[in-house]
Protein backbone atom coordinates (compact mmCIF):
# COMPACT_ATOMS: atom_id res chain seq x y z
CA UNK A 1 0.00 0.00 0.00
CA UNK A 2 1.06 3.56 -0.83
CA UNK A 3 1.66 5.79 2.13
CA UNK A 4 0.09 9.29 1.94
CA UNK A 5 2.45 12.07 0.99
CA UNK A 6 2.93 14.54 3.74
CA UNK A 7 3.15 18.35 3.04
CA UNK A 8 3.95 21.43 5.06
CA UNK A 9 1.26 23.51 3.22
CA UNK A 10 -1.84 24.24 5.33
CA UNK A 11 -5.24 23.11 4.14
CA UNK A 12 -7.87 25.88 3.49
CA UNK A 13 -11.50 25.59 2.86
CA UNK A 14 -12.98 27.73 0.10
CA UNK A 15 -14.60 30.04 2.61
CA UNK A 16 -11.37 30.35 4.63
CA UNK A 17 -9.39 31.21 1.51
CA UNK A 18 -11.96 33.76 0.33
CA UNK A 19 -11.96 35.38 3.75
CA UNK A 20 -8.18 35.48 3.86
CA UNK A 21 -8.01 37.13 0.43
CA UNK A 22 -10.61 39.66 1.49
CA UNK A 23 -8.77 40.56 4.66
CA UNK A 24 -5.54 40.85 2.75
CA UNK A 25 -6.99 43.25 0.16
CA UNK A 26 -8.78 45.39 2.69
CA UNK A 27 -5.73 45.52 4.96
CA UNK A 28 -3.27 46.27 2.16
CA UNK A 29 -5.23 49.05 0.45
CA UNK A 30 -7.70 50.42 2.99
CA UNK A 31 -9.40 53.52 1.53
CA UNK A 32 -8.37 54.36 -2.05
CA UNK A 33 -9.18 56.96 -4.72
CA UNK A 34 -9.64 55.52 -8.18
CA UNK A 35 -9.92 57.65 -11.33
CA UNK A 36 -11.64 56.31 -14.42
CA UNK A 37 -14.53 56.55 -16.85
CA UNK A 38 -17.87 55.19 -15.63
CA UNK A 39 -19.40 52.42 -17.73
CA UNK A 40 -21.98 49.66 -17.35
CA UNK A 41 -24.01 51.73 -14.89
CA UNK A 42 -27.07 49.86 -13.57
CA UNK A 43 -29.51 50.78 -10.81
CA UNK A 44 -31.44 47.89 -9.27
CA UNK A 45 -34.83 47.97 -7.49
CA UNK A 46 -33.05 47.07 -4.28
CA UNK A 47 -31.50 50.55 -4.28
CA UNK A 48 -27.93 49.40 -4.97
CA UNK A 49 -26.02 50.78 -7.98
CA UNK A 50 -23.48 48.70 -9.90
CA UNK A 51 -20.94 50.14 -12.33
CA UNK A 52 -17.39 49.82 -13.67
CA UNK A 53 -14.42 52.19 -13.79
CA UNK A 54 -12.08 51.85 -16.73
CA UNK A 55 -9.13 53.47 -18.41
CA UNK A 56 -7.27 52.57 -21.57
CA UNK A 57 -5.68 49.41 -20.07
CA UNK A 58 -7.94 47.98 -17.34
CA UNK A 59 -11.37 47.91 -15.75
CA UNK A 60 -12.55 47.42 -12.19
CA UNK A 61 -16.08 46.69 -11.06
CA UNK A 62 -17.65 48.81 -8.33
CA UNK A 63 -20.80 49.02 -6.23
CA UNK A 64 -22.64 51.80 -4.36
CA UNK A 65 -24.79 50.48 -1.54
CA UNK A 66 -28.15 52.20 -1.12
CA UNK A 67 -27.15 53.35 2.37
CA UNK A 68 -24.33 55.40 0.80
CA UNK A 69 -26.42 57.05 -1.97
CA UNK A 70 -27.34 60.03 0.19
CA UNK A 71 -23.67 60.79 0.92
CA UNK A 72 -22.26 59.99 -2.51
CA UNK A 73 -21.98 63.68 -3.45
CA UNK A 74 -22.51 63.36 -7.21
CA UNK A 75 -24.63 60.80 -9.00
CA UNK A 76 -22.68 58.76 -11.57
CA UNK A 77 -23.35 58.86 -15.31
CA UNK A 78 -22.04 56.69 -18.11
CA UNK A 79 -19.20 58.19 -20.07
CA UNK A 80 -18.13 60.68 -17.39
CA UNK A 81 -14.63 60.56 -15.95
CA UNK A 82 -14.86 60.64 -12.16
CA UNK A 83 -12.81 59.96 -9.05
CA UNK A 84 -14.31 57.30 -6.76
CA UNK A 85 -13.34 57.15 -3.07
CA UNK A 86 -13.93 53.85 -1.24
CA UNK A 87 -12.37 50.54 -0.22
CA UNK A 88 -11.36 47.37 -2.03
CA UNK A 89 -13.36 44.28 -1.15
CA UNK A 90 -14.19 40.91 -2.63
CA UNK A 91 -17.34 39.09 -3.70
CA UNK A 92 -16.69 35.50 -2.64
CA UNK A 93 -19.65 33.99 -4.50
CA UNK A 94 -18.02 34.82 -7.84
CA UNK A 95 -14.39 34.99 -6.77
CA UNK A 96 -13.87 38.59 -7.84
CA UNK A 97 -12.86 41.82 -6.25
CA UNK A 98 -14.70 45.16 -6.45
CA UNK A 99 -14.54 48.74 -5.28
CA UNK A 100 -17.15 49.74 -2.69
CA UNK A 101 -17.70 53.44 -3.48
CA UNK A 102 -18.43 55.86 -0.67
CA UNK A 103 -18.03 59.15 -2.54
CA UNK A 104 -17.85 60.36 -6.14
CA UNK A 105 -16.50 63.55 -7.64
CA UNK A 106 -15.72 64.76 -11.10
CA UNK A 107 -12.17 64.29 -12.35
CA UNK A 108 -11.36 67.97 -12.85
CA UNK A 109 -13.17 70.80 -14.62
CA UNK A 110 -12.81 69.14 -18.01
CA UNK A 111 -15.21 66.34 -17.14
CA UNK A 112 -17.77 68.78 -15.72
CA UNK A 113 -17.56 71.02 -18.76
CA UNK A 114 -17.94 68.08 -21.10
CA UNK A 115 -21.07 66.95 -19.26
CA UNK A 116 -22.49 70.48 -19.27
CA UNK A 117 -21.77 70.94 -22.98
CA UNK A 118 -23.41 67.63 -23.89
CA UNK A 119 -26.55 68.56 -21.93
CA UNK A 120 -26.57 72.04 -23.46
CA UNK A 121 -26.49 70.68 -27.01
CA UNK A 122 -29.23 68.17 -26.32
CA UNK A 123 -31.58 70.73 -24.75
CA UNK A 124 -30.72 73.25 -27.46
CA UNK A 125 -31.83 70.76 -30.10
CA UNK A 126 -35.10 70.30 -28.19
CA UNK A 127 -35.74 74.07 -28.33
CA UNK A 128 -35.62 74.75 -24.57
CA UNK A 129 -33.29 77.72 -25.10
CA UNK A 130 -35.21 79.38 -27.98
CA UNK A 131 -35.75 83.12 -27.70
CA UNK A 132 -39.40 82.68 -28.71
CA UNK A 133 -40.07 80.86 -25.42
CA UNK A 134 -38.86 83.74 -23.26
CA UNK A 135 -41.50 85.93 -21.60
CA UNK A 136 -41.20 89.64 -20.79
CA UNK A 137 -40.62 90.73 -17.20
CA UNK A 138 -43.61 92.71 -15.79
CA UNK A 139 -43.04 96.43 -15.35
CA UNK A 140 -44.14 96.62 -11.70
CA UNK A 141 -44.81 93.23 -10.08
CA UNK A 142 -46.84 93.05 -6.88
CA UNK A 143 -45.32 89.80 -5.54
CA UNK A 144 -41.78 88.51 -6.14
CA UNK A 145 -40.90 84.86 -5.55
CA UNK A 146 -37.29 84.01 -4.60
CA UNK A 147 -35.72 80.55 -4.75
CA UNK A 148 -32.46 80.52 -2.76
CA UNK A 149 -30.93 79.60 0.58
CA UNK A 150 -32.46 81.31 3.59
CA UNK A 151 -29.12 81.55 5.40
CA UNK A 152 -26.89 83.18 2.78
CA UNK A 153 -26.31 86.83 1.95
CA UNK A 154 -28.19 86.47 -1.32
CA UNK A 155 -31.67 86.86 0.14
CA UNK A 156 -30.51 89.84 2.21
CA UNK A 157 -29.13 91.57 -0.89
CA UNK A 158 -32.39 90.99 -2.75
CA UNK A 159 -34.51 92.28 0.13
CA UNK A 160 -32.35 95.37 0.59
CA UNK A 161 -32.34 96.22 -3.11
CA UNK A 162 -36.11 95.81 -3.52
CA UNK A 163 -36.82 97.85 -0.38
CA UNK A 164 -34.52 100.61 -1.65
CA UNK A 165 -35.85 100.74 -5.21
CA UNK A 166 -39.56 99.96 -4.85
CA UNK A 167 -40.86 97.98 -1.85
CA UNK A 168 -42.74 94.87 -2.95
CA UNK A 169 -43.94 91.70 -1.26
CA UNK A 170 -41.34 88.89 -1.29
CA UNK A 171 -42.07 85.16 -1.00
CA UNK A 172 -39.01 83.02 -0.15
CA UNK A 173 -38.88 79.30 -0.94
CA UNK A 174 -35.75 78.13 0.92
CA UNK A 175 -33.68 75.43 -0.80
CA UNK A 176 -30.23 73.87 -0.66
CA UNK A 177 -28.19 75.47 -3.44
CA UNK A 178 -25.35 72.89 -3.67
CA UNK A 179 -24.63 69.28 -2.90
CA UNK A 180 -26.73 66.15 -3.02
CA UNK A 181 -30.44 66.82 -3.67
CA UNK A 182 -29.99 70.53 -4.38
CA UNK A 183 -31.17 70.26 -7.98
CA UNK A 184 -34.33 68.41 -6.98
CA UNK A 185 -35.18 71.00 -4.31
CA UNK A 186 -34.65 73.90 -6.73
CA UNK A 187 -36.84 72.26 -9.38
CA UNK A 188 -39.54 71.50 -6.78
CA UNK A 189 -39.52 75.14 -5.61
CA UNK A 190 -39.97 76.44 -9.17
CA UNK A 191 -42.81 74.03 -9.82
CA UNK A 192 -44.36 74.90 -6.46
CA UNK A 193 -44.43 78.62 -7.20
CA UNK A 194 -45.90 77.91 -10.65
CA UNK A 195 -48.64 75.74 -9.12
CA UNK A 196 -50.00 78.54 -6.87
CA UNK A 197 -53.46 79.51 -8.12
CA UNK A 198 -54.25 83.21 -8.60
CA UNK A 199 -56.49 84.71 -5.93
CA UNK A 200 -55.70 82.09 -3.29
CA UNK A 201 -54.60 82.46 0.28
CA UNK A 202 -50.97 82.50 -0.82
CA UNK A 203 -50.48 85.15 -3.53
CA UNK A 204 -49.08 83.97 -6.86
CA UNK A 205 -45.77 85.67 -7.72
CA UNK A 206 -45.61 87.91 -10.78
CA UNK A 207 -41.89 87.17 -11.28
CA UNK A 208 -39.42 84.59 -9.92
CA UNK A 209 -35.75 85.03 -8.98
CA UNK A 210 -33.53 81.94 -8.76
CA UNK A 211 -30.34 83.13 -7.07
CA UNK A 212 -27.12 81.85 -5.53
CA UNK A 213 -23.79 83.38 -4.59
CA UNK A 214 -20.47 82.64 -6.25
CA UNK A 215 -18.61 79.34 -6.02
CA UNK A 216 -16.61 76.77 -7.91
CA UNK A 217 -17.89 74.88 -10.91
CA UNK A 218 -18.76 71.93 -8.68
CA UNK A 219 -20.69 74.21 -6.32
CA UNK A 220 -22.83 75.56 -9.18
CA UNK A 221 -23.55 72.16 -10.72
CA UNK A 222 -27.07 72.05 -9.27
CA UNK A 223 -28.04 74.82 -11.70
CA UNK A 224 -26.71 72.78 -14.63
CA UNK A 225 -28.89 69.76 -13.91
CA UNK A 226 -31.55 68.73 -16.42
CA UNK A 227 -34.33 68.56 -13.82
CA UNK A 228 -33.81 72.26 -12.98
CA UNK A 229 -33.64 73.33 -16.62
CA UNK A 230 -36.86 71.55 -17.53
CA UNK A 231 -38.64 73.06 -14.51
CA UNK A 232 -37.51 76.53 -15.63
CA UNK A 233 -38.66 75.91 -19.23
CA UNK A 234 -42.08 74.68 -18.06
CA UNK A 235 -42.66 77.56 -15.63
CA UNK A 236 -45.33 80.04 -16.77
CA UNK A 237 -44.11 82.81 -14.46
CA UNK A 238 -41.35 85.05 -15.88
CA UNK A 239 -38.07 83.93 -14.30
CA UNK A 240 -34.78 85.74 -13.68
CA UNK A 241 -31.62 83.70 -13.03
CA UNK A 242 -28.86 85.15 -10.85
CA UNK A 243 -26.38 82.35 -10.16
CA UNK A 244 -22.79 83.09 -9.17
CA UNK A 245 -20.81 86.17 -10.07
CA UNK A 246 -20.83 88.10 -13.32
CA UNK A 247 -18.24 85.80 -14.93
CA UNK A 248 -20.07 82.58 -13.94
CA UNK A 249 -22.34 81.02 -16.54
CA UNK A 250 -24.70 78.11 -15.94
CA UNK A 251 -27.27 76.42 -18.14
CA UNK A 252 -30.14 77.97 -16.16
CA UNK A 253 -29.09 81.31 -17.66
CA UNK A 254 -30.00 79.96 -21.12
CA UNK A 255 -33.37 78.55 -20.02
CA UNK A 256 -34.53 81.55 -17.96
CA UNK A 257 -36.33 84.57 -19.39
CA UNK A 258 -33.66 87.03 -18.21
CA UNK A 259 -30.14 86.59 -16.82
CA UNK A 260 -28.75 88.85 -14.12
CA UNK A 261 -25.00 88.90 -13.37
CA UNK A 262 -25.60 89.06 -9.60
CA UNK A 263 -28.53 88.67 -7.18
CA UNK A 264 -28.53 92.44 -6.65
CA UNK A 265 -28.83 92.98 -10.39
CA UNK A 266 -31.71 90.49 -10.46
CA UNK A 267 -33.60 92.55 -7.88
CA UNK A 268 -32.95 95.67 -9.96
CA UNK A 269 -34.37 93.91 -13.02
CA UNK A 270 -37.44 92.77 -11.09
CA UNK A 271 -38.56 96.21 -9.84
CA UNK A 272 -37.93 99.71 -11.18
CA UNK A 273 -36.50 102.55 -9.14
CA UNK A 274 -39.33 104.53 -7.60
CA UNK A 275 -37.38 107.80 -7.70
CA UNK A 276 -36.64 107.32 -11.39
CA UNK A 277 -40.30 106.49 -12.07
CA UNK A 278 -41.42 109.59 -10.13
CA UNK A 279 -39.00 111.77 -12.10
CA UNK A 280 -40.14 110.20 -15.36
CA UNK A 281 -43.79 110.73 -14.43
CA UNK A 282 -43.10 114.35 -13.49
CA UNK A 283 -41.32 114.92 -16.78
CA UNK A 284 -44.11 113.24 -18.71
CA UNK A 285 -46.72 115.29 -16.81
CA UNK A 286 -44.90 118.52 -17.63
CA UNK A 287 -44.75 117.54 -21.30
CA UNK A 288 -48.45 116.71 -21.28
CA UNK A 289 -49.31 120.06 -19.68
CA UNK A 290 -47.18 121.87 -22.24
CA UNK A 291 -48.75 119.92 -25.10
CA UNK A 292 -52.26 120.61 -23.76
CA UNK A 293 -51.51 124.33 -23.42
CA UNK A 294 -50.19 124.44 -26.98
CA UNK A 295 -53.25 122.61 -28.23
CA UNK A 296 -55.57 125.02 -26.40
CA UNK A 297 -53.72 128.05 -27.80
CA UNK A 298 -53.89 126.70 -31.34
CA UNK A 299 -57.59 125.91 -30.94
CA UNK A 300 -58.28 129.38 -29.53
CA UNK A 301 -56.44 130.95 -32.49
CA UNK A 302 -58.45 128.89 -34.98
CA UNK A 303 -61.69 129.91 -33.26
CA UNK A 304 -60.74 133.57 -33.45
CA UNK A 305 -59.99 133.24 -37.15
CA UNK A 306 -63.26 131.42 -37.73
CA UNK A 307 -65.14 134.09 -35.76
CA UNK A 308 -63.89 136.78 -38.14
CA UNK A 309 -65.31 134.87 -41.11
CA UNK A 310 -68.69 134.25 -39.46
CA UNK A 311 -71.61 136.57 -40.46
CA UNK A 312 -73.34 138.97 -38.06
CA UNK A 313 -75.64 136.52 -36.33
CA UNK A 314 -77.85 139.11 -34.48
CA UNK A 315 -78.46 140.99 -37.72
CA UNK A 316 -79.30 137.75 -39.53
CA UNK A 317 -81.67 136.85 -36.74
CA UNK A 318 -83.37 140.28 -36.94
CA UNK A 319 -83.84 139.92 -40.72
CA UNK A 320 -85.24 136.42 -40.35
CA UNK A 321 -87.62 137.59 -37.62
CA UNK A 322 -88.80 140.46 -39.88
CA UNK A 323 -89.47 138.03 -42.76
CA UNK A 324 -91.42 135.78 -40.42
CA UNK A 325 -93.58 138.72 -39.29
CA UNK A 326 -94.22 139.75 -42.92
CA UNK A 327 -95.17 136.22 -43.92
CA UNK A 328 -97.39 135.94 -40.85
CA UNK A 329 -99.29 139.09 -41.82
CA UNK A 330 -99.73 137.94 -45.45
CA UNK A 331 -100.77 134.41 -44.61
CA UNK A 332 -104.48 135.11 -43.71
CA UNK A 333 -105.01 137.07 -46.94
CA UNK A 334 -103.29 134.38 -48.96
CA UNK A 335 -105.57 131.72 -47.49
CA UNK A 336 -108.67 133.73 -48.32
CA UNK A 337 -107.48 134.28 -51.90
CA UNK A 338 -106.59 130.62 -52.32
CA UNK A 339 -110.02 129.51 -51.16
CA UNK A 340 -111.70 131.98 -53.51
CA UNK A 341 -109.62 130.75 -56.48
CA UNK A 342 -110.43 127.14 -55.71
CA UNK A 343 -114.15 127.95 -55.33
CA UNK A 344 -114.17 129.76 -58.69
CA UNK A 345 -112.43 126.84 -60.38
CA UNK A 346 -114.96 124.43 -58.96
CA UNK A 347 -117.92 126.54 -60.04
CA UNK A 348 -117.30 125.80 -63.77
CA UNK A 349 -117.34 122.10 -63.20
CA UNK A 350 -120.56 120.15 -63.55
CA UNK A 351 -120.84 117.13 -61.36
CA UNK A 352 -123.39 114.72 -62.83
CA UNK A 353 -126.20 113.54 -60.67
CA UNK A 354 -125.84 109.99 -59.42
CA UNK A 355 -129.08 109.09 -61.18
CA UNK A 356 -127.53 109.91 -64.54
CA UNK A 357 -124.65 107.57 -63.81
CA UNK A 358 -127.05 104.86 -62.72
CA UNK A 359 -129.15 105.26 -65.93
CA UNK A 360 -126.00 105.15 -68.09
CA UNK A 361 -124.79 101.99 -66.38
CA UNK A 362 -128.26 100.47 -66.68
CA UNK A 363 -128.40 101.21 -70.46
CA UNK A 364 -124.95 99.63 -70.87
CA UNK A 365 -126.11 96.55 -69.00
CA UNK A 366 -129.24 96.32 -71.21
CA UNK A 367 -127.15 96.61 -74.36
CA UNK A 368 -124.84 93.84 -73.13
CA UNK A 369 -127.91 91.76 -72.26
CA UNK A 370 -129.33 92.19 -75.79
CA UNK A 371 -125.98 91.28 -77.35
CA UNK A 372 -125.78 88.24 -75.11
CA UNK A 373 -129.31 87.16 -76.09
CA UNK A 374 -128.51 87.58 -79.81
CA UNK A 375 -125.29 85.62 -79.48
CA UNK A 376 -127.08 82.90 -77.55
CA UNK A 377 -129.79 82.74 -80.25
CA UNK A 378 -127.20 82.48 -83.05
CA UNK A 379 -125.38 79.74 -81.22
CA UNK A 380 -128.66 77.93 -80.60
CA UNK A 381 -129.66 78.22 -84.32
CA UNK A 382 -126.23 76.96 -85.37
CA UNK A 383 -126.51 73.94 -83.11
CA UNK A 384 -130.07 73.31 -84.36
CA UNK A 385 -128.93 73.47 -87.98
CA UNK A 386 -126.07 71.10 -87.24
CA UNK A 387 -128.48 68.66 -85.61
CA UNK A 388 -130.85 68.97 -88.55
CA UNK A 389 -128.02 68.30 -91.01
CA UNK A 390 -127.04 65.21 -89.14
CA UNK A 391 -130.66 63.93 -89.37
CA UNK A 392 -131.06 64.64 -93.13
CA UNK A 393 -130.34 62.10 -95.81
CA UNK A 394 -127.48 62.75 -98.32
CA UNK A 395 -129.76 63.82 -101.22
CA UNK A 396 -131.44 66.74 -99.48
CA UNK A 397 -128.08 67.83 -98.14
CA UNK A 398 -126.59 67.95 -101.63
CA UNK A 399 -129.55 69.93 -102.87
CA UNK A 400 -129.13 72.42 -100.02
CA UNK A 401 -125.45 72.77 -100.82
CA UNK A 402 -126.21 73.42 -104.53
CA UNK A 403 -128.77 76.05 -103.54
CA UNK A 404 -126.33 77.84 -101.23
CA UNK A 405 -123.60 77.69 -103.90
CA UNK A 406 -125.92 79.31 -106.44
CA UNK A 407 -126.68 82.11 -103.98
CA UNK A 408 -122.96 82.54 -103.31
CA UNK A 409 -122.18 82.73 -107.05
CA UNK A 410 -124.81 85.44 -107.52
CA UNK A 411 -123.38 87.48 -104.68
CA UNK A 412 -119.87 87.08 -106.13
CA UNK A 413 -121.10 88.35 -109.54
CA UNK A 414 -122.69 91.37 -107.92
CA UNK A 415 -119.51 92.05 -105.97
CA UNK A 416 -117.44 91.73 -109.11
CA UNK A 417 -119.68 94.19 -111.00
CA UNK A 418 -119.23 96.74 -108.22
CA UNK A 419 -115.41 96.35 -108.18
CA UNK A 420 -113.32 99.04 -109.82
CA UNK A 421 -111.30 96.32 -111.57
CA UNK A 422 -114.21 95.72 -113.93
CA UNK A 423 -114.43 99.47 -114.56
CA UNK A 424 -110.71 99.56 -115.45
CA UNK A 425 -111.29 96.65 -117.85
CA UNK A 426 -113.83 98.82 -119.75
CA UNK A 427 -111.15 101.44 -120.51
CA UNK A 428 -111.13 103.65 -117.46
CA UNK A 429 -108.00 104.53 -115.39
CA UNK A 430 -107.42 105.16 -111.63
CA UNK A 431 -105.45 108.37 -110.87
CA UNK A 432 -103.36 108.45 -107.63
CA UNK A 433 -100.79 110.88 -106.25
CA UNK A 434 -97.24 110.02 -105.15
CA UNK A 435 -98.50 108.90 -101.72
CA UNK A 436 -101.00 106.45 -103.27
CA UNK A 437 -104.14 108.46 -102.51
CA UNK A 438 -106.90 108.49 -105.18
CA UNK A 439 -107.36 111.83 -107.00
CA UNK A 440 -111.09 112.40 -107.63
CA UNK A 441 -111.06 116.04 -108.93
CA UNK A 442 -108.95 117.92 -111.44
CA UNK A 443 -108.70 120.94 -109.20
CA UNK A 444 -106.73 118.92 -106.69
CA UNK A 445 -103.95 118.39 -109.24
CA UNK A 446 -101.13 120.96 -109.17
CA UNK A 447 -98.88 121.76 -112.11
CA UNK A 448 -95.87 119.45 -112.22
CA UNK A 449 -97.37 117.01 -109.67
CA UNK A 450 -96.26 113.40 -109.99
CA UNK A 451 -99.14 111.04 -110.70
CA UNK A 452 -99.60 107.30 -111.05
CA UNK A 453 -102.22 105.95 -113.54
CA UNK A 454 -103.52 102.45 -112.87
CA UNK A 455 -105.00 100.52 -115.88
CA UNK A 456 -106.39 97.05 -115.98
CA UNK A 457 -103.02 95.61 -117.04
CA UNK A 458 -100.65 97.74 -114.88
CA UNK A 459 -99.49 101.16 -113.62
CA UNK A 460 -98.00 104.13 -115.51
CA UNK A 461 -96.25 107.12 -113.90
CA UNK A 462 -97.12 110.61 -115.26
CA UNK A 463 -96.62 114.30 -114.51
CA UNK A 464 -99.35 116.96 -114.75
CA UNK A 465 -98.61 119.90 -117.04
CA UNK A 466 -101.39 122.16 -115.69
CA UNK A 467 -104.94 122.16 -114.49
CA UNK A 468 -107.47 122.53 -117.41
CA UNK A 469 -109.76 125.63 -117.19
CA UNK A 470 -113.36 125.00 -116.39
CA UNK A 471 -115.65 126.04 -119.20
CA UNK A 472 -118.86 128.03 -118.59
CA UNK A 473 -121.90 125.91 -118.72
CA UNK A 474 -119.82 122.78 -118.81
CA UNK A 475 -121.20 119.66 -117.46
CA UNK A 476 -120.39 118.89 -113.86
CA UNK A 477 -117.36 116.74 -113.14
CA UNK A 478 -117.83 113.03 -113.21
CA UNK A 479 -118.02 111.57 -109.74
CA UNK A 480 -115.68 108.99 -108.42
CA UNK A 481 -116.24 105.51 -109.57
CA UNK A 482 -115.08 104.28 -106.19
Amino acid sequence: MDTPTTSNLPDYSVSDLAGAIRRTLEGAFGRVRVRGEITELKRYPSGHTYLSLKDQDAKIEAVIWKTAIRNIGTMPENGVEMIATGRISTYADRSKYQLVIERLEYAGAGALLAKIEALRKRLLDEGLFDEARKRPIPRLPLVIGVVTSEKGAVIQDIRTTIARRFPRRILLWPVVVQGQGAAEQIAAAIRGFDAIAPGGRVPRPDVLIVARGGGSLEDLMAFNEEVVLRAVAACTIPLISAVGHETDTTLIDHASDRRAPTPTAAAELAVPARAEMAASLAQTGARLIQAAAGLLNNTRLRLLRAERRLPDVPARMAQSRQRVDDIGSRLPRALVGLLAARRQGLSGLRVPHPREGILARRAAVQGLSLRLSAAWARQRDTKATARALTRLSPAPVLALVRQKRAVLDGLAARLESASYQSVLARGFALVRDADGHAVTAAKRIAAGQALRLTFADGDVRAQADGAPPRRKGAAPEQGSLL
